[in-house]
């Protein structure tokens, strides 16, 4: 019998413990499949949880977070595929979500990943962070000036909030499908960059990586605007309003967090990206819809394990989630992606032209990947987002 090195069996051990639990279900209710997740306490875990759901295209109708002061943590939500249904293959689900965490966990332990949970391959890219100033025909000028220098673009996405803009754009060589490696054309991509947005030295950034290392696209263009101060300060009110509150309960601990506003997809995902980004842990909570209507309540502590503590941080959290639910747009999925990016540089770069297929810059998204496509109604006559999708 051949024998486990020791280091193999701690990792095991360590894997083990830090994986959480799933269990799916769809016999307990009538309309929703039950999903529970059971974690040993780490920091982020439940943004892992509520990610692998919305990665995995289906819908959190309601639910609720408990644990025992914060040592393990069980997340139960009642979900449903896009269509308002219980999700047929359970088991798939199961399969899924179960691999999504497994690689989540042991990326955050710097583990090798167990098998089976590898994502698709992608070889490295080069990764363009920018951000500047939105203005009508700005993403038709990006897509010019990568065609111009010879970037292919693989993936990307894009966010505008309070008249700024942010973007993450994979690309590689075209003529050799290759990472860019050349430190002058690097900086001769962000300097024209840089003159697009009209940004200065904060206008384009550039990082080369593995895929590994790109992590959720969402949660980066979360960090991106908020690390931009300008977007949260200048954004307008758009549509139906997003009441947050944050109140003290003294006798326990806790500061309780409540979001009432209108429901949309990844709604959930969004609300506890932002705790978690900024270093809380919600240690109890429930969540529920009725019609388009949403309601949250999360009950957090600092890292530290204290309560808010100042009027300064109460308001810093309430503009942080306020600004988080609003800067994301309504999803539309066009269903010829490839022609539509194809004509992205004839679109009108001029705010006096006008182009039927040109769409509104207001919380404009794009995004290249392999779902099939879905369109939402939209929350506002201001609010486009649209995902490229390559088959």
């Amino acid at each position: 019998m051949e024998r486990c090195h020791p280091s193999e069996v701690y990792e095991l051990f360590v894997r083990h413990m830090n994986t959480p639990r799933v269990v799916v279900d769809n016999g307990v209710c009538e309309t929703a499949t039950l999903v529970q997740v059971h974690s040993a306490r780490k920091h982020g875990v439940l943004l892992e949880a509520v990610a692998a759901l919305s990665d995995h295209g289906v819908c959190v109708r309601k639910g609720y977070i408990s644990s025992d002061d914060g040592r393990w943590f069980m997340d139960v939500f009642h979900v449903t595929d896009a269509a308002g249904c219980k999700v047929a293959d359970a088991d798939k689900l199961l399969v899924r979500l179960e691999s999504s965490l497994a690689a989540a966990a042991a990326a955050a332990d710097a583990l090798p990943r167990p098998a089976g949970c590898d994502s698709p391959a992608k070889e490295a890219l080069c990764l363009l962070e920018l951000i500047g100033v939105d203005r009508p025909g700005l993403l038709s000028e990006v897509f010019a000036v990568l065609h111009d220098l010879r970037c292919s673009t693989v993936d990307a996405k894009a966010w505008t909030h309070g008249g700024r803009v942010a973007a993450l754009v994979f690309v590689r060589d075209e003529d050799t499908g290759a990472p860019i490696h050349d430190t002058a054309r690097i900086r001769r991509i962000e300097s024209r960059l840089r003159h697009v947005l009209r940004g200065g030295a904060r206008g384009a950034r550039t990082v080369l990586l593995d895929a590994a290392a790109v992590g959720n696209l969402d949660r980066r263009l979360h960090q991106l605007l908020s690390e931009d101060r300008e977007a949260d300060r200048r954004a307008p009110a758009e549509g139906p309003a997003t009441a947050v509150a944050v109140q003290e309960w003294g006798e326990r601990g806790y500061s309780v967090v409540t979001v009432s506003c209108r429901d949309r997809p990844k709604l959930l995902f969004d609300v506890v990206c932002t705790l978690t980004d900024l270093d809380y842990v919600v240690y109890h909570g429930t969540f529920d819809t009725d019609g388009d209507h949403a309601q949250q309540e999360f009950y957090i502590r600092r890292l530290d394990g204290r309560a808010i503590s100042s009027e300064g941080e109460r308001q810093r959290v309430i503009q942080r989630l306020q600004a988080a639910i609003e800067r994301r747009a309504s999803e539309v999925r066009p269903s010829d992606p490839i022609e539509y990016l194809l004509s992205l540089p004839s679109m009108p770069r001029h705010p006096g032209q006008k182009s039927t297929r040109s769409p509104t810059m207001e919380s404009l998204s794009a995004q290249l990947s392999t779902c099939a496509p879905c369109v939402r109604p939209n929350t506002s006559p201001t609010n486009a987002t649209l995902f490229f999708h390559r088959a």
